[in-house]
């Protein structure tokens, strides 16, 4: 794995994505910024039945030490109850009728 991430970060394309064995869970090479080289990230996006993404980007984990922050973040119980308090007062997504056509 190791041989394979050093040779991914050293000839990959910038902002590439690489899949990994867990859904969900890609190696992206980000570029270099100022006096930053180019670093590896984890992204944690999710994917539908079939493996595709279900959004363009997802969460980008820099380190362990990011990770071990976020999960301590998922831990607050009031965190779901705040989300679904959210998706309650947010506008749906406007849903067409099957039988409404527009005529061009």
């Amino acid at each position: 794995m190791e041989e394979k991430l050093s040779e991914f970060l050293k000839s990959g394309k910038d902002w590439s994505r690489q899949r990994t064995s867990i859904p969900g869970v890609f190696v992206l090479k980000m570029p270099p910024f100022k006096s930053s080289p180019a670093r590896l990230a984890v992204e944690l996006n999710p994917v539908d039945d079939s493996g595709m993404l279900t959004k363009k980007r997802g969460l980008l984990v820099r380190s362990a030490k990011e990770l071990e922050q976020y999960e301590s973040l998922f831990q607050f119980d009031r965190l779901a109850p705040l989300l679904k308090t959210v998706d309650a007062l947010n506008p749906s997504a406007a849903k067409r009728e099957a039988g409404e056509v527009i005529e061009l």
